[in-house]
């Protein structure tokens, strides 16, 4: 049995966790599975498939061919070359290791990222995630702060569900003893590499997983809070529990969500 408290900190009741609390840690499932779904977001590109080819160069026969502007005894590489008068005369052109060249394996917009994971396999990677959920050494070695946290797992009212607005769902979070968890989010960095440049400059840490049982106000009202997300039951996957494929993220959930979990296993 484990506590249930209410919105202000205070013990409101009792509920029973099932099996799916208890099963055996497979991180090697739950990477696969989260690579999987990583995988199968990937939106596919390829590059022109005449780039480096808009060019007039072209390869003038071998040395057995009679003609002025053959290739051979010039002392030059047998490359397609650009012909006629001025300064671009023998530039050469279309090879891939030449300048303004095509590339030599180019991306393809028919190659698909998508990768398959039986079904089998994903519950058991997403029975897991829900286990290490609720296991505090695991949570603490992914970065979490809950030292003032009452106890693990936080299992709340089903009160907490019908708030309204982004400052009580801050509030009611301070009084359970996340106020440092919170403080830990909002901090970013500047991303190394050339992602800078390209829209994503700042990485964001993963915080609360708020988790109910069905569609509610929550939902709007903490999707503004740094680093905090909601899910429901139905709608729980691998890569909500185990961000970036390492289990154990800080898990709230409400009473009901608790008892339809259950019924997983």
């Amino acid at each position: 049995m484990v506590d249930v408290y209410s919105m202000k900190g205070e013990k409101q009741g009792t509920v029973q966790l099932g099996k799916v609390f208890n099963y055996p840690l497979r991180e090697d499932l739950i990477k696969k599975a989260v690579v999987i779904s990583q995988a199968n977001r990937r939106q596919k590109y390829g590059a022109d498939k005449l780039a480096g080819l808009r060019t007039s160069a072209h390869y003038h026969g071998s040395s057995t061919a009679y003609t002025h502007a053959r290739m051979a005894g010039r002392e030059m590489a047998r490359l397609p070359r650009i012909h006629g008068q001025g300064p671009m005369l023998f530039r050469a052109r279309e090879a891939p290791q030449v300048i303004k060249g095509r590339k030599a394996h180019p991306p393809k917009a028919e190659r698909n990222f998508g990768r398959e994971m039986n079904k089998k396999e994903r519950k058991l990677a997403l029975y897991s995630a829900i286990s290490a959920s609720v296991n505090k050494e695991l949570i603490l070695k992914r970065g979490h702060k809950i030292d003032n946290l009452n106890e693990v797992p936080l299992i709340i009212s089903d009160d907490f569900s019908s708030i309204q607005k982004t400052k009580e769902v801050f509030s009611a979070l301070g009084l359970l003893g996340l106020e440092k968890e919170l403080e830990r989010a909002k901090e970013k960095k500047v991303r190394a590499g050339r992602g800078k440049t390209r829209g994503r400059k700042y990485k964001k840490k993963k915080s609360t997983l708020i988790v109910v049982s069905d569609k509610c106000e929550l939902q709007k009202a903490a999707r503004n809070i740094e680093g905090v997300d909601v899910s429901l039951v139905s709608e729980l996957n691998v890569e909500k529990l185990a961000p970036g494929t390492i289990p154990g993220r800080l898990t709230l959930w409400t009473k009901s969500a608790v008892e339809q979990t259950n019924k997983l296993i």
